[in-house]
C-alpha cells in the first residue's frame, strides 16, 4: 500500500510504499505538488516489478540500501538501510510484490 502525505516542515508531497506488515519499504523524494507525488506512485507501479530498475548501494556506514529508477534514470524512491545484502534484496522483492496496491491519501 502506498501512503501519500505532505510534510508539515517543507510543505512538499511525498509517498511511501508499505509492506503488508506495515513496514516502510521505500520512500520518495519531495514533490512540489500532489500530482507530482501521484505520478511518482504510478512510476513505482510501472518500474517496481523489474529488478533492472533497482540500483543496489552500500552506505558509508556499511549498511545496504537500494534506489528505484525510472526509464530516464531519475530516482523514484529509496529504501531504508539494511544490515545485510540479503535484507536489501528482500526489500527489492517486496517492492515488486507490493507496488500494485492502493494509495491512502494522508494529505487530505
Amino acid at each position: 500500500m502506498f501512503e501519500l502525505f505532505q510534510s508539515e516542515k517543507t510543505e512538499k508531497f511525498h509517498f511511501r510504499l508499505k509492506a503488508g506488515n506495515g513496514e516502510i519499504i521505500m520512500q520518495s523524494q519531495g514533490y512540489k505538488d500532489k500530482k507530482g507525488a501521484e505520478n511518482g506512485i504510478a512510476s513505482v507501479a510501472k518500474n517496481g516489478t523489474d529488478e533492472k530498475n533497482f540500483e543496489k548501494k552500500e552506505a558509508a556506514n556499511g549498511k545496504f540500501y537500494f534506489v528505484l529508477k525510472a526509464a530516464n534514470g531519475q530516482i523514484i524512491g529509496q529504501s531504508q538501510q539494511y544490515k545485510t545484502e540479503s535484507g536489501r534484496d528482500n526489500g527489492i522483492a517486496s517492492v515488486g510484490k507490493n507496488c500494485g496496491g492502493d494509495t491512502k491519501d494522508l494529505s487530505a
